[in-house]
């Protein structure tokens, strides 16, 4: 009977195995490829002209969600948006990796309850990170840190995680990358948090993302309140630690509260005009405030997908640069892709001339062509990192 028993249970182990395994095998990259789609389409031509020039720019991207997903960034993959090899493909120089940490079931750009069930937690389990960031929002962020840190460590990726502003100056063909938290809930509520952050090398904190946080509402949440006491000391506390500020999710209240604590300047890191395209109303900033940021030296990068901005398409993308370099300023606009975000776009990193070529279709000058495709955030980063 004890034999049978042991049988028994070596075969129900067998089958949680096979069962464990197949769901990260087939469902897990499943899922990542119809979360992170990239619409069919012809290849982009692209003119010979524009290809060297294209080649000659530092390109920046504000916003990547790449590691959020149990992809191998060092291969080249034929789902999602981001991996080292289509990031060369596409000229990139310096890539912020984002760590999506929490986000909520049924989530919309107009309300979302910080109580609704997460569905990061299915794709922590799924995909088998630790345990300990099953019920952790912290350890979920230390963990993704941590993955950047590894593909670092390989010297075959020439991959550097900027922590410093001399960390700027690398050799031809190595990618910067820069760690920023998709919202500031992995503080857990705790101050000594952002200090265990920094230490994993972050050196950019969204303040909230889909929901309102300890810190304060989020322009997605129920309540869209400013900044909270806690939110108050958080904030203080990154600037204290040069911890870049980005406002991409935070309520009108949070941006105003930030802004009226202090000239330092802070950044969008994917996001539009709700000006240009009315019905991003619930996902973008107003104008004055746009320019507010600017005028501080801030920066917007500009995402590609639905929600942000109304077309798409790399014509649609140059249309919404443009239109934010006559609002803010050349020096004020950059890439935010959000790639690898639970996003459909028209391209992926290794294309990114289709957006060189089409603002040089719409006759921007190739002065201001460089500044947004990557030396404004270049410049930005010099300046505001930690010395």
């Amino acid at each position: 009977m004890n034999k049978l028993k042991r049988k028994i249970g070596f075969l129900g182990l067998g089958i949680l195995i096979f069962a464990g395994l197949y769901v990260y095998g087939v469902f897990v990259p499943g899922t990542d490829k119809s979360m992170n789609v990239v619409t069919a389409h012809n290849p982009y031509k692209i003119a010979e002209s524009t290809r060297k020039f294209h080649d000659s720019l530092t390109i920046a991207d504000l916003h990547g969600d790449t590691l959020m997903w149990r992809r191998n960034p060092e291969k080249r993959h034929s789902r999602g948006h981001i991996d080292l090899p289509r990031l060369r493909e596409g000229g990139v120089n310096i890539q912020v990796f984002s760590t999506v940490t929490k986000a909520p079931r049924g989530l919309n750009f107009d309300g979302n309850s910080a109580e609704a069930p997460d569905n990061i937690t299915p794709v922590a389990v799924l995909q088998f990170w630790p345990i300990k960031t099953w019920n952790s929002i912290f350890e979920r962020a230390v963990f993704q840190a941590r993955r950047l840190q590894k593909l670092e460590a390989n010297p075959d990726n020439k991959l550097v995680i900027a922590r410093n502003r001399g960390d700027m100056d690398q050799p031809e063909g190595t990618i910067i990358g820069l760690l920023l938290t998709e919202g500031s809930h992995p503080l857990e509520g705790k101050i000594e948090n952002i200090d265990h952050l920094f230490d994993e090398g972050y050196r950019m904190m969204g303040l909230q993302h889909f929901f309102d946080n300890e810190l304060g509402g989020s322009l997605h949440g129920v309540k869209k309140a400013g900044l909270t006491e806690f939110g108050r000391d958080a904030v203080r506390h990154m600037w204290e630690k040069d911890i870049i500020i980005d406002v991409a999710h935070s309520s009108q209240k949070t941006v105003k509260d930030v802004l009226a604590m202090s000239d330092r300047p802070v950044v969008i890191s994917h996001g539009g005009l709700a000006s240009h395209c009315p019905k991003t109303a619930n996902r973008n900033l107003p104008d004055d405030m746009l320019r507010e940021i600017a005028r501080r030296g801030g920066l917007i990068g500009i995402g590609y997908f639905s929600g942000a901005i109304c077309d798409i398409s790399p014509a649609g993308i140059a249309d919404t640069i443009i239109a934010a370099v006559n609002l803010m300023g050349e020096d004020a606009v950059a890439l935010g892709s959000d790639f690898d975000g639970t996003v459909t776009t028209s391209l992926d990193t290794s294309e990114l001339a289709a957006i060189t070529q089409a603002l040089t279709d719409h006759g921007v000058s190739q002065k201001t062509i460089r500044k947004v495709m990557g030396e404004n955030v270049q410049n930005f980063l010099k300046q505001n990192l930690p010395e």
